[in-house]
């Protein structure tokens, strides 16, 4: 298990994390404020509210295992 979906990607089983394209928005929109005067120390500290789940069923196929269909239900994206 991953925590960044470019794991299950190269062949990992499962990904769970945030998603890194909600965290380049938001480190966008820190730069975006801190550009046009913001100091950083008074910027608030975010964290992540969009998590994804990546579940590669080639691995799991080579692995021997079965995924439960409510699980593959959860997840964002199922690698074939």
């Amino acid at each position: 298990m991953f925590g960044l979906s470019e794991f299950a990607d190269a062949g990992g089983l499962v990904a769970y994390g945030p998603s890194l394209a909600e965290g380049y928005r938001r480190a966008a929109t820190y730069v975006d404020k801190i550009l046009k005067g913001a100091k950083p120390a008074d910027l608030p500290i975010a964290q992540p509210t969009t998590f994804e789940l990546v579940i590669n069923l080639k691995t799991a196929k080579a692995l021997g295992l079965t995924i439960p269909q409510t699980v593959l239900q959860r997840a964002e994206r199922v690698i074939q």
